[in-house]
């Protein structure tokens, strides 16, 4: 698989986990999981993302602003997450802020699939778009790890 099926793979595992916790309520041992499993994954495939295939699309005149765009997103979508561990999960503040954290990350994986994607299978030929791939897997896996302990 190619950095770009890897990436939209996990898109995939995102929108399903973000649906599985919208059926949730309240505190519920399956919320807290669920959300705890979504906040692992999505913060190392961020990481990942951003030191394999944004750190070979920076370096492109034609795809830096859509880099930098994309790097601020998972900064925004970060803080979402940060503030949804200081709340109180049975608290309506939690929801809305699931919410709009839901939202922007949809809105982030979509423009992603949609714009960055062709421009990085434009100037990315695809053998090192397999190799980013093999680098995105190796590297997020280090980032749960480290997330774990």
């Amino acid at each position: 698989m190619n950095i770009y099926q890897k990436i939209k793979r996990d898109h995939e595992v995102h929108r399903e986990l973000m649906d599985r916790i919208s059926a949730t309520t309240g505190e519920s041992e399956e919320r807290k999981e669920l959300f705890e499993k979504l906040l692992v994954d999505v913060e190392a495939h961020a990481a990942a993302e951003e030191q394999t295939l944004y750190s070979e699309l920076i370096e492109t005149v034609e795809a830096q602003a859509q880099t930098r765009h994309s790097v601020s997103e998972h900064k925004d979508t970060s803080e979402l997450l940060d503030e949804l561990q200081k709340t109180d999960m049975s608290s309506p503040a939690w929801l809305t802020t699931f919410k709009k954290f839901r939202h922007e990350l949809e809105h982030h994986m979509t423009e992603e699939e949609r714009d960055v994607f062709p421009v990085g299978e434009e100037l990315i030929g695809d053998k090192k778009a397999s190799e980013l791939g093999e680098k995105f897997e190796n590297r997020k896996e280090i980032e749960e790890e480290q997330m774990d302990s």
